[in-house]
């Protein structure tokens, strides 16, 4: 039985960097074309998520665990920005009733 470094570098790297190159674009067009502040702070985290795949494969094909831990630490800060950023969309809700990122644009005016 193969172990899963193994059976992980049986799909070639290419496929790997396509794969989070989609998905890091997909993230770019959600923050360029949405107005709407939730879709923008999870197109953000797509963006996020496509990085730590990539760094993951790369530390899987080349059999170094320092990329890993590296994901598991971005993991730990991006479920605190998730928290921070959630809380702060709340509260501006709260205030405007809206989470339109033109409505905000306005108002710092």
């Amino acid at each position: 039985m193969q172990s899963i470094p193994e059976v992980l570098r049986t799909i070639p790297l290419t496929h790997y960097i396509l794969f989070s190159s989609a998905l890091f674009c997909i993230g770019i067009l959600g923050v360029l074309t949405r107005r709407n502040a939730i879709i923008v702070f999870m197109a953000i985290e797509l963006m996020l998520n496509a990085v730590n795949l990539l760094l993951a494969a790369f530390s899987s094909y080349y059999a170094d665990p320092a990329g890993q831990i590296f994901v598991f630490f971005i993991m730990a800060v991006a479920a605190a920005e998730v928290a921070v950023g959630l809380a702060i969309i709340v509260m501006i809700y709260r205030n405007i009733q809206s989470i339109d990122i033109g409505v905000l644009n306005k108002i710092k005016n």
